[in-house]
C-alpha cells in the first residue's frame, strides 16, 4: 500500500486541508509530503518568481519518489493538488494545519502568527518548522498561543520522516494530539517532547557530534574529511537503523548498565579532555571551511544536494514497511 494509498484508507488527512507558509525548500518538501498523502495544499509565497517555481519543484520531487519506489500515483494529480498563492488569507482560509516554513527571525514569526489569529478558526493547528525558537516566544501575545507548537522536520520531510513535535506551556493538549495524527497519517514519524528546549532533540544530538567534530580539527586530531569518514563508514551504518542507546545496550554483554560501568569513565575523561565547548571561532569555521571547498566546489553544491536526497531516499526505500 502506498503512502497516499494508505492516507486515503485513514480519512483524515484527504478531508484536512493544509496551508503552508512560505514556498522555499522546506516548504516546498512539506508540500510533496502532504500531497503524497491525497491532502490538498496551498502555500502562500510573497515572490512571485518563487511561486512559479514551486509546481515544477514539486514534480521534480515527485519523479524522484517514484523513482525510488515510494509514490506510485500520478504525478500531474500530485502537482495539482498543490496551489500557489501571493495571499496569506488565500491560503489560511479553512485549513486544519498551517504549517510555517519562514526564516528564523523571532519578529516575523510572531507578526506571522499574529496576522494568522485573524484568519484561522480555532480548530486550526499552527506548528512551526523552526530549528530553534519556541513558540513560547513566536507565539506570545499573539493570541494562538494554545493552538501553536513547534513541528520541526528532519530536511528534507518527505527523505526523513521524523518530526519533533514541541509543544509550548499554553498549548492545549487536544492541538498535539490532532497535528501527532494529522503528522502519522501523513507517512511522518512524530515524535513529543515533555517540555521545551533550544534545538529540540534532532539539533541537540547533532550539536553534540559537530561540537566533537570542530574540537578535532581544531587541536589537530584528524581532517574534515576522515571525521566525515567515521560517521559515514562507521558510526552512521549504526544510526542508520538504531539510536545511541540501543547501539551501546547491544555492544556490550549486559547491555546499557555494564556499558555505563566499564565505559563511562572513559566517556568522562573525554568531555573534559577536546571535547568541550569553545566556541567556533571564525579561523576555525574558515579552516573547517577550506578543507571542505577542497572536497566541493560551491558551484556543485547543488547538484550534491540532489545526490544527498537520492542516497536518503535509497535508505528510505530499503526501509518501507512490509506491505506498504
Amino acid at each position: 500500500m502506498t503512502n497516499q494509498q494508505n492516507a486515503s484508507s485513514a480519512g483524515a488527512v484527504t478531508k484536512a486541508r493544509v496551508a503552508v507558509v512560505g514556498g522555499g525548500s522546506i516548504g516546498v518538501a512539506f508540500a510533496v509530503v502532504f500531497a503524497q498523502a491525497g491532502t490538498q495544499v496551498s502555500i502562500f509565497e510573497p515572490a512571485e518568481q518563487r511561486r512559479n517555481a514551486i509546481p515544477r519543484e514539486i514534480r521534480e520531487r515527485g519523479e524522484l519518489l517514484q523513482k525510488h519506489g515510494l509514490f506510485d500515483g500520478d504525478i500531474a494529480a500530485l502537482v495539482e493538488l498543490v496551489t500557489t498563492t501571493g495571499r496569506l488569507e488565500e491560503t489560511a482560509a479553512g485549513a486544519a494545519l498551517v504549517q510555517e516554513c519562514i526564516p528564523e527571525k523571532l519578529e516575523m514569526k510572531r507578526s506571522l502568527f499574529s496576522e494568522l489569529a485573524q484568519l484561522i478558526s480555532e480548530d486550526c493547528v499552527v506548528c512551526s518548522s523552526t530549528s530553534f525558537i519556541p513558540t513560547s516566544k513566536s507565539a506570545a501575545g499573539t493570541g494562538i498561543e494554545e493552538q501553536t507548537l513547534v513541528a520541526h522536520p528532519g530536511n528534507p520531510p518527505y527523505a526523513i520522516p521524523v518530526i519533533e513535535l514541541v509543544p509550548n506551556p499554553a498549548t492545549s493538549p487536544a492541538v498535539v494530539e490532532r497535528a501527532r495524527a494529522l503528522y502519522d497519517q501523513a507517512g511522518l514519524s512524530p515524535v513529543v517532547l515533555h517540555k521545551e528546549i533550544e534545538g529540540f532533540l534532532f539539533n541537540r544530538l547533532q550539536g553534540a557530534v559537530l561540537r566533537e567534530a570542530y574540537a578535532l580539527v581544531r587541536e589537530g586530531v584528524a581532517d574534515v574529511d576522515d571525521i566525515d569518514k567515521v560517521v559515514r563508514d562507521g558510526l552512521g551504518r549504526r544510526w542508520a537503523f538504531m539510536g545511541p542507546f540501543e547501539t551501546v545496550d547491544l555492544n556490550t554483554r549486559g547491555g546499557i548498565a555494564a556499558h555505563a560501568e566499564r565505559m563511562g569513565p572513559s566517556y568522562q575523561r573525554m568531555e573534559h579532555d577536546i571535547g568541550d565547548r569553545t566556541p567556533w571561532t571564525e579561523d576555525l569555521v574558515a579552516e573547517v571551511v577550506r578543507q571542505r571547498g577542497e572536497l566541493l566546489s560551491p558551484s556543485d553544491w547543488e547538484q550534491r544536494v540532489l545526490w544527498r536526497d537520492e542516497q536518503l531516499l535509497k535508505q528510505k526505500s530499503l526501509n518501507k514497511p512490509l506491505g506498504k
